[in-house]
Order: structure tokens, then sequence, then C-alpha cells
């Protein structure tokens, strides 16, 4: 068996592109599908040029991701971090990501996110050079590549992101770090997923893809899966 073949991608629905009138109902529909990893964006204004979510949505989610065993992600697109972490932990976190961008102190932060049993996470925007990664690496379980400018859903995908992502798995495969996920945001959907999974992405965050659409929520996820199931082969 090659390291393609061996390899396999979780779909993360991003929440950001569901109907918050029917959140409980979209994230429930997807944790049917097969879904185990729920993304949760949080923006502060500040970091980023939008405001989204913080850890009451998180909690209101908790029941439904312990219910099906399912990781809650949240990914910290926000200014000081730390100040944060004990919240969205005690509300359920289980996997939090930051931006590199965004921390002074980085192994610090990627610390008191494990000590609060959480899955630490470091993501790179665009424009960020993967030679950032290499002190952390080590030290992380999620490596999340952006693959559009943060701060709002829906934007087209930034295609030189495709060979960043096979970058990175080289660099993974070299200094034998492949249990580390590479993970993908920023229009993801069925134009490029399966080039991104034979590039390497274990966890493809998807928005617009999984809730938008003229397909249900099931369908769009089932479609993704195959996708990537094809792709790697």
């Amino acid at each position: 068996m090659n390291a393609k073949s061996a390899r396999s991608v979780q779909i993360a629905p991003s929440i950001l592109a569901a109907d918050f009138s029917r959140l409980g109902e979209q994230v429930n529909e997807c944790l049917e599908a097969g879904v185990r990893r729920i993304h949760i964006d949080v923006m502060d204004g500040h970091f980023v040029p939008n405001i989204t979510m913080g850890p009451l949505v998180v909690e209101a989610l908790r029941p439904l991701a312990q219910r099906f065993n399912a990781v809650m992600e949240v990914h910290l697109m926000i200014e000081n971090p730390d100040l944060y972490l004990a919240d969205f932990s005690r509300a359920g976190a289980s996997a939090m990501t930051v931006h590199l961008e965004a921390c002074p102190h980085l192994h610090r932060t990627v610390h008191n996110i494990r000590s609060l049993n959480a899955q630490p996470g470091v993501a790179l925007n665009p424009a960020t050079p993967l030679v950032m990664l290499d002190a952390i690496l080590p030290e992380i379980d999620v490596a999340l590549l952006m693959s559009v400018d943060p701060g709002f859903g829906g934007q087209k995908f930034i295609a030189s992101t495709i060979d960043k992502v096979a970058r990175l798995r080289q660099i993974l495969i070299e200094r034998s770090l492949e249990r580390i996920e590479i993970e993908l945001d920023g229009g993801v959907g069925e134009e490029n997923i399966g080039e991104l999974a034979r590039a390497g992405m274990t966890i493809a965050v998807a928005g617009t893809s999984v809730f938008g659409r003229h397909r249900s929520i099931t369908e769009n996820i089932a479609f993704l899966q195959s996708a990537c199931v094809a792709a790697l082969a």
C-alpha cells in the first residue's frame, strides 16, 4: 500500500456557512452523515475584519458532539487567544487552532492548549511561508493552511495553496511527523478537494460546499467524501 492510498480525508463542516436559525438541526445532519469534526470559526473584528461567534455557540453544540463522540474544533482568528482558551475548553472545544501571525509566544500558547486536553493546531495565512512552522511542528497535532485570506466565508480558493500542501506533506515525511494533520480552510469544494487530497490534505474544512448548493447536507458530504476516496484510490 502506498502512502497516498493509506491516507484518508475528514470533512469538517464550517458552521459559519450554516443557517443559524437551524444550527442544531444542520449540525445534527452533518453528524448523522458520518462527520466527526465540526469546525467553528471564531473572529474578533481585529485580527480579521469580521465578528462571528464565541464559547456560547460551542456550549450549545456540545451535547450533539458528545452524542456522536465528535471533535469540536475552534479556529481562533483572534488577537490574544490565550485569554480565551480556558473559556472555549469549558464550553466543550476539544481542538483549538491559533494563528501563527497572532501569537508572539507560540510555544506557550500551544502548550496551554495541550494542557487543556485539546488538540493544538497552528494556522498560516496564505502569504505566510511554511518555514514559519519549522520550530513549532513537533509540538502540534494540526497544521491548518488558509486557502483564502481569513475573515469571510465563500471566498475564491487561492490555487497556489495546492503546491503549499504538497510541500508541507513532504516536510512532514522528511521529519517523520506524518501524524500531524494537514487541514485546509477556505474555498474547498468539489472542484478542488480531490487534488488537495492527492497533495496531502487530511482535513477539509467545507462551508458552502456542505451547507449550500442544491443538494442536501447529507448528499453534499457524501459527494465530498467520494471525491476524496476516488482521488486517493
